[in-house]
């Protein structure tokens, strides 16, 4: 289905997604724009665009919908895959609006074959790292990405709606410590030295063999590994994903409670 859409005093637009284009996009709630008319005809959608546009006093588009739609559906996304890592042409404050106007877009990988939609978008703009060799260019790891999408289901287009959003822990993390200053003023030496101290704390907590208080401590941990991590320009997700890797091809047993890996 197709929707015009009214924004009093603003514009008058058409688009097959009210949510993501009004508002995620345009930052419009529900009660800040109209749907004047719906159609699941896409010519019948373009023509009465462009009449409303011209009655309410509007810019009238250069191109018509049904052009724009289509040209935009054909046109592909100049990306750049690897067995390791898929980069967009566009730097991290970018990458957002690029892939918006690219829902839909499906690419492939060793690692699985991915779609653009609102979840996946929210995963590659909080996990996009900026490439080393180039300022208008950032890159995500794939394997990263297929942990991701197996893990929540992230190429379903249920998750498109804001209640059914993946929400990473990691994010929120990440986003608490750059309001705090911590990746502007913080370094790595600073939060390892600040990592043993939670790891001491972790420590007199299985000592007194207070639950509450070893689920702090490692809870503390992990948030400065993902600083620490940050730091480096890495994310622990694929730190985590990397020690995975490892471990899950690891043989051995259990000897005196501590597991002892096979030597070759």
């Amino acid at each position: 289905m197709y929707y015009i859409y009214h924004i009093p005093g603003k514009k008058i637009g058409a688009t097959r997604d009210l949510y993501n284009r009004v508002t995620v996009q345009q930052g419009y709630s529900e009660d800040e724009y109209e749907v004047l008319f719906s159609s699941d005809n896409v010519d019948e959608i373009s023509k009465k665009e462009l009449f409303l546009q011209h009655k309410y006093g509007y810019k009238i588009d250069e191109t018509p919908y049904n052009q724009l739609h289509f040209n935009l559906k054909k046109q592909e996304m100049k990306i750049n895959v690897t067995e390791q890592t898929t980069t967009f042409p566009v730097p991290v404050r970018k990458l957002k609006g690029r892939l918006m106007d690219k829902i839909g877009f499906e690419w492939k990988t060793s690692h699985g074959n991915f779609i653009l939609n609102m979840s996946t978008i929210e995963w590659i703009v909080n996990n996009a790292v900026p490439s080393q060799f180039n300022n208008e260019r950032c890159f995500i790891y794939n394997k990263a990405l297929a942990e991701a999408v197996f893990r929540n289901n992230l190429n379903n287009d249920d998750n498109n709606y804001p209640e059914q959003e993946y929400v990473n822990v990691f994010d929120l993390i990440r986003q608490w410590a750059e309001e705090r200053g911590i990746y502007k003023k913080g370094d790595v030496r600073t939060q390892y030295v600040k990592l043993m101290e939670e790891a001491g704390e972790l420590a007199q907590a299985i000592l007194k063999n207070d639950n509450l208080e070893i689920m702090d401590a490692i809870g503390d941990m992990v948030v400065v590994l993902t600083n620490l991590a940050h730091l480096r320009n890495l994310q622990i997700e694929e730190c985590i994903t990397s020690a995975y890797d490892v471990i899950s091809k690891r043989k051995g047993k259990m000897v005196n409670g501590t597991f002892v890996k096979e030597t070759l």
